[in-house]
């Protein structure tokens, strides 16, 4: 496939090897991440509808719980390799320390924003974060690096870091490939970035360009003031009882400052006879 038709993808289930990397995944396009719906739980056939375990793949769907409940890591954390904890509202991943083994999480359309704790996770290569509430791209890569020495999948899709025009409407496909170049930059490792694979041409664009593509951010104490009007000042130049309505009066004083105009470029063109 060449660099340039390679189409928008999701990886999800075996769809084989992408330049010499295996990919466990079958493909999904970007409107398809940012659509999912939670799924339907058979109450019946599931029981009451918690932790569902097949093989190594663990999934807590719905529960609405805002961090990751102790009893999944002490139960399942040393055999998961998989876990998926969509549709909740998790806002910190410190529990992940008891999954040593974790390879793939998806916590799409979850509460995690810019506070968000990620323990370091060696064995992790893929990581879905669709949906959430991140909105500084460079803390959290920030983050990765320090924690997912190993990541070669990553969606951010729906969050405001990820710059992409499904999401967001004041975007376009330049600020979203401006976005990619500066990912790539940080972690060159990546093999796939939301929905589209990584190409060679796109990785060797991202290490020349990518340095220039981070976004500026203005300082926060600049937005403090939301009051929209200026601080009142100390100084007067006149008595206070002159600035009451309806009783102005005037006011004299010595002057301090004494002009000298002979360096003044005005006195070049004043003659005598003009004194």
């Amino acid at each position: 496939m060449a660099d340039e038709n390679i189409e928008e993808t999701k990886i999800t289930k075996n769809i084989g090897e992408f330049e010499g990397v295996a990919v466990g995944y079958e493909v999904e396009t970007g409107e398809e991440v940012l659509d999912r719906q939670l799924p339907t739980v058979d109450a019946e056939e599931n029981g009451d509808s918690g932790p569902i375990l097949e093989g190594t793949q663990l999934s807590y769907l719905g529960h609405e719980c805002e961090s990751i409940p102790e009893f999944l890591g002490q139960e399942y954390g040393q055999i998961v390799k998989r876990l998926d904890l969509s549709f909740n509202q998790i806002r910190s991943l410190d529990g992940l320390s008891s999954f040593p083994e974790l390879e793939e999480l998806i916590v799409d359309n979850n509460a995690l924003d810019n506070g968000l704790v990620l323990p370091r996770l060696p064995t992790l290569h893929t990581l879905m974060i669709n949906k959430n509430r991140i909105t500084d791209l460079e803390d959290f890569l920030d983050k990765l690096d320090s924690s997912c020495p190993n990541l070669t999948y990553l969606s951010l899709l729906g969050n405001v870091a990820c710059p992409n025009e499904l999401s967001a409407e004041d975007k376009d496909e330049e600020d979203y490939q401006r976005y990619r170049h500066y990912v790539l930059y940080r972690m060159p490792r990546l093999r796939f970035l939301d929905a589209r694979p990584v190409s060679r041409t796109e990785l060797a664009e991202a290490k020349t360009r990518g340095a220039f593509m981070r976004v500026a951010r203005p300082a926060q104490n600049m937005f403090d003031d939301t009051s929209g009007e200026s601080p009142p000042s100390a100084y007067s130049p006149l008595p206070a009882s002159s600035q009451a309505e309806g009783r102005h009066q005037g006011t004299f004083g010595r002057c301090r400052y004494v002009y000298h105009g002979r360096h003044s470029e005005g006195n070049r063109f004043i003659r005598n006879n003009d004194l």
